[in-house]
């Protein structure tokens, strides 16, 4: 990508690993200066306990063309996500993109587990993660974003509010917080929008995080190996695909056009004209309703 976003400041909010990863990399190649957060660090581990750094996305930042920082935040604690806000403004001035992509969740919800028989404080633990931290963050960061006219607020959740609205999505605490994120952006967009910023709610497909494909015993290399266990993983995208979706959206000077919407890497994609790595175009969200909820045979060859 050419460098598009040079001058322009942005945070991405849970960066560590990832769709945040793949945001933060994808504005470094379109030039912009990058602070990443997150709670693991070369020096400490979040309780995921897993081996991904805030240091290293910088550093992926970097190597792509941009300037990565790193500044480990707990966003669930104001004083430190004050402190971050305070460190952007005292050394660039503006922000320009701020992305929530605030989540730590894979490890607290049950599949097809009821309320009444779900742990609640996993479920209570879960909501704080993937909604509080949101709000907080905005809060603190948006006083900055609005300095300068045509800002950017990117709220990263998992499906469409058309999506969302008609699917249950797993359970009822992990339904409650994407749906919650997707009104946090309807809502943004109507207190932004007249004062000359945009948000937006913003989903990937079915992502090869890191942690999806340490679950199907793959790499990013061999993922297709995951296929005879699980068929629909043929509409599966990187973390990158999302990631350049964030920096055509940052990127165009029409993007108010998009303000309070619900919007899908793959449904971008069409309209921006970007790819995935490999040259591939996914629409999982439209694979998924045409396909997999159809319990139609797994075959993406017309959604890639």
């Amino acid at each position: 990508m050419s460098a598009t976003l040079d001058g322009k400041v942005a945070l991405v909010a849970g960066a560590t690993r990832g769709a945040g990863r793949g945001i933060a990399a994808e504005l470094g190649a379109a030039g912009a200066t990058v602070y990443v957060t997150g709670r693991s660090t070369r020096e400490r581990r979040s309780e995921y306990n897993r081996a991904e750094t805030i240091e290293d996305t910088a550093d992926l930042v970097t190597a792509a063309g941009g300037l990565g920082i790193p500044v480990p935040t707990d966003h669930l604690v104001p004083s430190q996500v004050s402190a971050l806000v305070e460190r952007i403004a005292d050394e660039q001035g503006r922000l320009d993109v701020l992305v929530n992509d605030i989540w730590g969740g894979e490890n607290l919800f049950a599949w097809d587990t009821p309320l009444w028989e779900h742990d609640l404080d996993d479920g209570l633990r879960l909501l704080r993660l993937a909604v509080e931290t949101h709000a907080i963050t905005s809060h603190h960061a948006l006083p900055l974003l609005l300095r300068n006219e045509g800002g950017l607020v990117i709220e990263m959740t998992d499906g469409t509010a058309e999506y969302n609205r008609d699917t249950y999505r797993v359970s009822f605490f992990y339904d409650l917080a994407k749906t919650a994120v997707l009104r946090m952006a309807f809502a943004l967009g109507h207190e932004l929008g007249p004062r000359g910023a945009t948000a937006v709610a913003l989903t990937p497909g079915w992502m090869r995080s890191e942690i999806m494909l340490d679950h199907f015993g793959v790499t990013e290399e061999s993922w297709r190996d995951a296929l005879k266990d699980s068929p629909h993983f043929c509409i599966s995208e990187t973390p990158f695909y999302v990631g350049r979706a964030v920096a055509a959206l940052a990127a165009d000077p029409e993007v108010s056009r998009w303000n309070g919407q619900s919007l899908s890497s793959g449904g971008l994609a069409q309209i921006y004209g970007f790819t995935d790595l490999d040259g591939s175009r996914p629409d999982a969200w439209r694979y998924l309703v045409e396909v997999q909820d159809r319990g139609a045979p797994a075959d993406a060859s017309t959604y890639r």
